[in-house]
């Protein structure tokens, strides 16, 4: 009586993948694809798919209860920690509740840990967190000197969960059309790692090729290409990769700033890429060991005919490029919020018009801060996770207090409209620690705060005690420039006087503004002028001090172009910062790049 029950497994069997190979044929799909590609690109898609739903479903709830669900972070990280040497310290293991916690722990800054890193990092075991850490992550360095911190599986782990699968759920409801299974152009990089005295691996904690390899066959971008040691040739062969594939879906970095050094580097070099891809070889000029030149040409092939339809793009110019290169292009996804949110307006307004972008998060080496839920919106606005981090918030006017614990908030005391400094307890042996970040909050999911990035603390302006942020200056040059007919901002920086030292000229305090621009040779007194005027509309203190003369008038430079480019390069070698994390720093704490920018003037 069962002998058909094999037949009837078949018949089930044909019909499932009858079913899955219809799902499969009827996305938009890459070209040149191989079926194992497709279908391991399929499930990949799938597994995530549903993971993101779950986390959006959890988070969801979680944000329905924020205390409870605050407090059982904090206590997760506290019992965890308990047996370490700082946690004995502190005696983790009798605090029962938030408060206890806040009583008994001190708000704390990077000083507090250095000494305790420096002996994880020689190989002492349970100083602050019971395992060993996976790296010692060097933050960007963007308000001062970079600092070593811990980064654990723990925080990896709640990155993809809550982040990734996360933003990928909101990514796909808005804009359906990415559930594809088309190829995506990832822009990262290979960074140098160093090792310490125990062997553990120090630099920075973000996406790399090494920590995607399971991922690599959904890019463009070969394998091998990641063995390459320069960042120079590793971009030109993203650039040839994406180039060779007219199907591209998304293109897809870190931060918009690299994707802006792409397309730069993409008009300085289309005619040689043009003439790889017609040869099918990869360019000669590419310091390439034999054995990964070797497999990056076996995946070429001559292409006269793409190579043509690529001179035919190049030719009509650089707006709106994007899309006439990949007709099928759904999204561009990076960070472009913060000191990123110039090179992300460049972007939508020259090389991307017409090509949504989704900033999915917001986040740091200290671990995830918040997700995007609105990828349509063009306000970049992030919903803090309650079950990655253990937040309170030091309000605005409280930053410069001695007593910083008498002031701090938790997640359901905050404001609406208010502005306030994060102060975390993370995964990965930070507690209580002043991030340096300011946000305000701008609304609430729920119970859970809404919070938009306004600045870096140590990237404020303030020669006389005015505190001129990054948010508030960006908003008067954007004004200005808007004034100066014909001109716009490529990148731009500001130095307060007092580093300059003599090179400065003038003995009053003031800021010396570095100014890359396209479609002017040179700026009138008056429009330099223009500058100031708009910060002392935005700023009375910055006004008042100006009226009384107690500081002197801005000096605003125009830089050669490519001086940024170049700039960008000495900050990353002297802070041993990958391309991968890197940020402009909006305010120079360095006396010699403001002097490398001042030899630059035109």
């Amino acid at each position: 009586m069962l002998r058909p029950l094999p037949s009837v497994l078949g018949v089930l069997s044909l019909g499932g993948m009858a079913l899955l190979w219809r799902d499969i044929s009827s996305k938009v799909k890459g070209e040149n694809r191989t079926l194992s590609s497709l279908l391991s690109q399929y499930f990949a898609v799938k597994v995530v798919g549903w993971l993101g739903k779950r986390q959006r479903g959890k988070l969801e709830a979680d944000t329905l209860n924020i205390r409870q669900v605050q407090e059982e972070t904090l206590l997760k990280r506290l019992r965890k920690n308990a047996d370490t040497c700082y946690g004995k310290q502190y005696d983790f293991s009798s605090i029962k509740d938030c408060e206890a916690f806040r009583t008994r722990h001190p708000v704390t800054t990077y000083e507090h840990y250095r000494e305790l890193v420096t002996r994880v990092a020689a190989g002492e075991e349970k100083v602050l967190i019971a395992e060993k850490p996976l790296i010692l992550a060097m933050t960007s360095g963007t308000s001062g000197a970079s600092a070593m911190l811990l980064s654990t599986k723990d925080t990896n782990t709640e990155f993809f969960l809550q982040g990734v699968a996360v933003c990928l759920d909101a990514m796909r409801r808005v804009f359906p059309a990415s559930d594809s299974l088309q190829r995506t152009t990832k822009l990262f990089y290979s960074p140098t790692f160093r090792q310490s005295e125990a062997g553990i691996p120090i630099g920075p904690n973000s996406s790399t090729p090494a920590s995607s390899r399971h991922m690599l066959n959904l890019y463009t971008t070969p394998a091998p290409a990641f063995q390459v040691p320069s960042e120079r040739d590793t971009l030109y062969l993203h650039l040839l990769f994406a180039l060779k594939d007219p199907s591209v879906g998304t293109l897809e970095s870190n931060f918009a700033s690299t994707v802006f050094y792409a397309f730069s580097a993409l008009q300085e070099r289309w005619q040689e890429l043009v003439e790889d891809i017609k040869l099918g070889r990869v360019s000669p000029a590419l310091a390439l060991e034999p054995g990964v030149r070797a497999s990056l040409e076996g995946q070429m092939k001559p292409d006269p005919e793409r190579a043509t339809q690529l001179l035919t793009h190049f030719q009509q110019g650089f707006v709106g490029i994007a899309r006439r290169l990949w007709p099928q292009l759904n999204l561009v996804l990076a960070v472009d919020s913060g000191s990123n949110q110039i090179y992300g307006e460049m972007l939508r307004e020259r090389y991307c018009q017409g090509i949504p972008f989704y900033s999915p998060f917001y986040a740091a080496t200290e671990g995830l801060i918040g997700v995007n839920l609105w990828p349509e919106e063009e306000r970049r606005r992030y919903l803090l996770c309650p079950r990655s981090m253990f937040c309170e918030f030091l309000p605005e006017a409280s930053l410069d207090q001695e007593t910083p614990e008498k002031h701090t908030l938790l997640m359901e005391e905050v404001q609406e409209g208010h502005s306030y400094e994060l102060v975390v307890t993370n995964a990965s042996g930070l507690f209580r620690y002043r991030m340096g970040d300011v946000v305000k909050v701008v609304g609430f999911h729920n119970q859970c705060p809404v919070v938009e990035f306004q600045y870096r603390r140590g990237q404020m302006l303030s020669v006389r005690g005015e505190k001129v942020s990054e948010v508030m200056f960006l908003g008067a040059l954007k004004r200005a420039i808007s004034q100066w007919p014909g001109a716009q901002l490529v990148d731009y920086c500001c130095a307060e006087s007092a580093i300059m030292g003599e090179s400065c000229g003038g003995s009053d305090p003031h800021y010396q503004v570095f100014l890359e621009l396209k479609g002017v040779r040179n700026l009138t007194e008056e429009q330099r002028y223009k500058l100031d005027q708009c910060v002392q509309e935005d700023s009375a203190v910055y006004k008042s001090f100006r009226f009384k003369g107690s500081i002197g008038p801005m000096r605003v430079q125009m830089v050669a172009e490519g001086a940024f480019k170049e700039l960008r390069k000495q900050m990353m070698a002297f802070s041993n910062t990958s391309a991968n994390t890197f940020k402009m720093h909006r305010v120079l704490r360095r006396k010699e790049y403001a002097d490398f920018l001042l030899g630059k003037t035109i």
